[in-house]
């Protein structure tokens, strides 16, 4: 019997790969973005501005989005820009987002006064959920508000393979984790060595192959930990060498990340210990003295 957590998507992990490809993105939803955007001048990403707009709930309940906001220069010369709202959904959640990207548009025009364009990415696995319209009519004033909305249970998996747009892989990744909720272990280790196969047949640069390369690892999660091991070994002896982030490094990375929130030493220990790694090991990695990290282990 499969596990629920053996199929668990990691939607975080669509914020870091917007970042690393959002050329490929933009020339993915529009097909006119090399004529519209100035591609040559850097991206500004307002995480922190969007943040202060829409501070996260309180109490931490209800569906999380992942959200991008960008400043795209546009390329008519001049210094005026566009905000690219993107918005990627994994679950249908409360079904509100038309209202809430209406909502995310009005208060960012207020503080920016700045042509606004959005995108809504759907990656849940609702059928019949299309949000692209948010309207309200009362007493002769209304009101209308349409979005771009692209939803990647409707695309065609030939499509986005013959697309070289190396976009249409993290794309690709998204639709074969939904399709593909089911699958075993090892199944899914076959789809991860197709979908590496089709990013090697795209160009990019190495950093955004990275990108790609640990979207299409980490993005659904095997449900035998040892099964992710396996798979970076065989990628390793695709290419030849070992330029990939390992599963070691991600781990650690992880648990790194939970020490800092935690601020504390005591977090990045607790995160290790958790996914297995031995007494000796952590002293190893984290240059740590036995008897530091042998009283976490007590009573285990």
């Amino acid at each position: 019997m499969m596990s629920q957590r053996s199929r668990r998507v990691d939607d975080p992990l669509w914020k870091s790969i917007l970042e690393q490809t959002f050329s490929h993105f933009l020339r993915f939803i529009f097909t006119d973005a090399d004529a519209v955007f100035d591609l040559s001048r850097p991206f500004d990403y307002l995480d922190k501005e969007f943040e202060n707009l829409f501070p996260p709930e309180s109490n931490g309940r209800g569906v999380r989005y992942v959200d991008k906001l960008v400043k795209v220069f546009l390329k008519d010369g001049s210094e005026q820009f566009v905000l690219c709202h993107v918005e990627i959904q994994s679950h249908k959640g409360r079904g509100d987002l038309a209202e809430r990207m209406f909502r995310y548009f009005y208060r960012i025009w207020d503080r920016y006064k700045v042509p606004i364009t959005a995108i809504a990415i759907l990656a849940d696995e609702n059928k019949g959920y299309r949000p692209v319209v948010y309207s309200q009519k009362f007493m002769g004033t209304s009101l209308r508000y349409d979005f771009n909305s692209y939803k990647i249970l409707d695309q065609e998996e030939s499509v986005l393979r013959s697309n070289r747009n190396p976009f249409s892989v993290i794309v690709l990744t998204a639709l074969l984790a939904i399709v593909n909720k089911k699958v075993t272990d090892e199944g899914l280790k076959k789809i991860k060595h197709d979908l590496y196969d089709e990013m090697m047949k795209r160009e990019m640069d190495k950093s955004t192959r990275q990108g790609l390369y640990d979207f299409l690892t980490y993005y659904v999660s095997f449900d035998n930990e040892e099964v992710l091991s396996i798979f970076e070994e065989e990628i390793k002896t695709k290419i030849g060498r070992s330029d990939t982030m390992g599963t070691q490094e991600y781990l650690l990375d992880k648990a790194e990340k939970k020490g800092i929130q935690k601020g504390k030493i005591e977090g990045k220990i607790e995160m290790l210990r958790e996914l297995g790694f031995t007494i000796a090991e952590i002293c190893q990695k984290l240059g740590l003295a036995k008897p530091e990290v042998e009283k976490f282990f007590k009573g285990v």
